[in-house]
């Protein structure tokens, strides 16, 4: 009876895979021909497919198989008049004008029996979106941009292609931040405290310790599952976050998507897409999502080479338009899902050049996000590490998450470290005369302590709550309670 049931079962899902396979529309041929390549686009004529639709590019039908060249994925990204715009998501040698340019797929996925599943999951829909693979299969890989995976450990399993193209959350329907979120960084617990489902960034020039700081918050916070999106920084830097930054214990649970500065930059927009759609996924399961993005600039780099390689004009500092519009987009995608549901926790990397906080980058990304985080590279060459610049970083819900004690600690302790930082060259020149000012006098006493709080090794977590006991231990009388 039992093998007559499972029988019927089958047939059943097979019937509804064909039932579900025959009402999708056939598409028709609705291909052009490769007219011009300058720069990173390609220009295409006779080719009838909206933006952001997959195409595939062969060579010239009437071309020898032995220089052919391999077919190129690409993505329309704009048109004018008759003539549509496509960026390639590889390598682009062996191409020649009038190559075959068709819209993804051309033809309907085949129904196998006992593969139901595989032909409801084609890696494109019948509107031409890209599907990508989601699931619980992706925890403890790592992936690129298309994903496919690049450790080693062979193919995915339980996993399920799914569009790319996410649906906003109604902002009414989001959970508001009430609860701290243990990021196992003392200075961020007691002076910085981030909410469960903030958005915060880390703006900082080259080579001051965010990717460090990074790997702190994916081993010690408090998360069920941690996406890491490297997006656009050097191909090194993979496989030293997995094995020297990211700890063993925490592999199991994450997931990396990689898409390197030698990526062609709609891999790389892509890639940042990828890695957000993951941590929804996760969310829209209910679990607590930690999801780490570095960077933020090349993602808005990547869109800027693809807005002026259409002709986009520039407008601030070499940006166009259209990269500013994309943050947002992306950024609004993470946060809380709604009452009861998951959240996403994201950090997003702001690479400031030449370490200019009125980058327009950063400028743009700080008045999106729920808070930033500077780090100085004075503090790194001093040797303070994390060089988080208490002064020029603020988390906008903190006020929220924490309690009034903890609030006027955190809030005395910014006047004290301010105080000593304004009087700081008047001291080390031995110019400052003590009992002049109060304040200054117990912030150059108290200084060694506030030093101590804000440093931390790599390898050392700090609880929340023991973070803030020595905030509090430390300005203990001085008029920091409420």
């Amino acid at each position: 009876m039992a093998e007559l049931d499972a029988v019927h079962e089958r047939w059943q899902r097979f019937l509804h895979a064909a039932r579900t396979l025959v009402q999708r529309p056939l598409p028709l041929d609705r291909g052009g021909r490769l007219t011009r390549m300058a720069g990173l686009v390609l220009e295409a004529r006779g080719l009838q497919a909206p933006v952001g639709s997959q195409c595939v590019i062969t060579p010239h039908a009437d071309a020898l198989a032995s220089d052919a060249g391999e077919p190129v994925l690409a993505e329309v990204v704009g048109f004018a008049g008759e003539r549509a715009f496509l960026m390639p998501a590889g390598p682009t040698g062996g191409l020649a004008p009038g190559a075959i340019v068709r819209p993804l797929p051309p033809f309907r996925p085949t129904l196998r029996w006992g593969a139901e599943d595989e032909a409801l999951s084609a890696p494109i829909d019948e509107r031409g979106v890209l599907r990508l693979p989601l699931g619980d299969g992706l925890l403890g890989r790592v992936v690129d941009a298309h994903g496919q995976p690049l450790d080693g450990l062979g193919p995915l399993h339980a996993v399920r292609a799914e569009p790319m193209q996410a649906q906003p959350i109604n902002a009414m329907r989001r959970a508001p931040i009430r609860q701290p979120l243990d990021t196992g960084v003392r200075a961020i617990n007691a002076l910085l405290t981030v909410g469960r489902g903030q958005r915060l960034g880390l703006f900082a020039g080259s080579g001051v310790g965010k990717s460090v700081l990074l790997g702190m918050m994916a081993r010690f916070t408090a998360a069920d599952v941690i996406v890491v999106g490297l997006i656009g920084e050097r191909g090194r830097e993979v496989k030293e976050f997995i094995e020297d930054i990211l700890a063993a214990r925490d592999r199991d649970r994450a997931v990396v998507v990689a898409a390197p500065a030698d990526a062609p930059p709609l891999v790389r927009l892509q890639g940042a897409h990828y890695a957000t759609a993951i941590a929804e996924h996760f969310r829209d399961q209910g679990r607590h999502v930690l999801l780490l993005m570095d960077s933020l600039t090349r993602y808005a780099m990547a869109q800027r080479e693809i807005a002026l390689a259409i002709g986009e004009p520039p407008a601030t500092k070499g940006y166009p338009p259209s990269a500013f519009a994309r943050l947002p987009q992306l950024v609004e995608r993470s946060g809380n899902g709604p009452e009861g549901g998951g959240s996403i926790t994201a950090f997003y990397t702001v690479l400031s050049e030449g370490d200019d906080q009125q980058d327009p980058i950063a400028d743009a990304a700080r008045a999106i996000l729920d808070g930033h985080i500077v780090l100085s590279r004075a503090l790194a060459d001093g040797g303070l590490y994390p060089a988080i610049d208490i002064e020029a970083s603020a988390s906008r819900v903190m006020h929220n998450v924490v309690s009034a004690e903890h609030w006027a600690l955190a809030r005395r302790f910014r006047q004290l470290w301010s105080r000593y930082q304004k009087s700081r060259d008047l001291i080390q020149l031995g110019a400052y005369v003590p009992g002049s000012d109060p304040d200054t006098d117990l912030a150059i006493q108290l200084h060694p302590g506030m030093a101590a709080l804000l440093q931390q090794d790599m390898r050392e977590g700090a609880p929340f709550d023991a973070s803030v006991r020595q905030l509090a231990e430390l300005l203990a009388g001085t008029g920091g309670r409420a």
